[in-house]
């Protein structure tokens, strides 16, 4: 039985559509960005063949997409120093798309000798955030990744202009519609039609992540948006509601609720894949990914893998419409010991 007919037959065949006063879409494309964005903040060094089994286990899941890895200088995210190996060894999925992040043109040189058909380009929307990032101010920085952009183009590389602190920066506060339409703006003009709205340090809140995709859509018709949020805060899922009232239907998500900026104070995990695509069940929204298998993914694979607890809900818990068997009467817990 697939996650969305168990949630549909625990929430009803409305699915929770009726009560919310808006329409939902019918499906929502998940990528998965745990095996990079999850991941880069570990201190514990993970295997690169656990990243491997992780990869494959999570393209086997259902998932469309998974972000592999970074290309980026090995002394600055040390975590991510295997990504040519990670890159040589995983097993590339039938119907999933992978993607890396590429920072400059030296990254995208080195990305364009494997087989990841998206390049995500990383740039800062503010500049204090940026100075922190890369030591120069985003447009200093756009002006770095436009060989990349072109190199891409020249070889039929998918561009997602990805772009920091776009829903608040913690040394600048929220980032205002204009500063990003502006980043926007710059992707556009240099033929990166789709960006990744990144809430980096946890700062969004409902009302701005709706207010701002709802005003870019709207700005800008022919550039696709996903959304990549974090829980810092615990405004994950409220905060992907905005997102689908606002008409977004793509959204980064990292198995087990890992990960993190290294440079943005405070910053902790994205929003959980299992947590996003339980809540989109109940919904009545399709996915395609497997919950229970990426619940799986995240307790026997990742777990073990991080060495610590994770930042999941289902660290702990089942999914709603997983029930229990009802007692013949009260069984009283034992009293915890002193």
């Amino acid at each position: 039985m697939s996650t969305l007919s168990e949630a549909q037959r625990y929430a009803g065949e409305a699915a929770g559509r009726d009560p919310l006063p808006f329409e939902l879409p019918e499906r929502v494309r998940i990528q998965e960005v745990g095996p990079r964005d999850g991941f880069q903040l570990e201190t514990t060094t993970i295997e690169t063949s656990d990243k491997v089994a992780i990869i494959d286990a999570l393209s086997a899941a259902g998932l469309p997409a998974v972000q592999l890895t970074s290309f980026v200088r090995p002394d600055a995210v040390p975590q991510l120093s295997d990504a040519a190996e990670v890159m040589a060894r995983y097993t590339p999925a039938v119907g999933v798309t992978y993607s890396v992040l590429v920072p400059n043109l030296k990254g995208a040189q080195r990305a364009l000798e494997f087989d990841a058909t998206v390049w995500e380009l990383m740039l800062s929307s503010t500049d204090a955030h940026s100075l922190a990032n890369a030591n120069c101010t985003t447009a200093e920085c756009m002006d770095r990744l436009r060989p990349a952009i072109e190199l891409g183009h020249e070889n039929g590389i998918s561009l997602v202009g990805g772009m920091g602190t776009a829903l608040g920066c913690p040394f600048e506060g929220r980032t205002s519609f204009e500063r990003v339409a502006w980043v926007v703006e710059l992707f556009a003009e240099a033929g990166v039609n789709h960006v990744t709205l990144a809430d980096t340090a946890g700062l969004a809140d409902p009302a701005h992540v709706f207010d701002l995709s709802k005003r870019l859509r709207a700005a800008f018709p022919d550039t696709g948006i996903t959304l990549h949020l974090h829980n810092t805060r615990g405004l994950g899922m409220a905060n992907v509601l905005a997102g689908l009232a606002a008409d977004v239907t793509d959204f980064d998500s990292s198995v087990g609720g890992l990960g993190g900026c290294p440079y943005a104070p405070g910053a902790t995990g994205n929003i959980a894949t299992e947590e996003l695509v339980h809540m989109l069940s109940l919904l009545g929204i399709e996915t395609g990914v497997d919950l229970d298998a990426v619940i799986r993914i995240a307790r026997d694979q990742v777990r073990p893998a991080v060495q610590h607890r994770l930042e999941s809900s289902f660290e702990r818990a089942d999914p709603s419409w997983r029930l229990h068997k009802a007692p013949e009467r009260q069984i009283l817990r034992e009293a915890a010991s002193s």
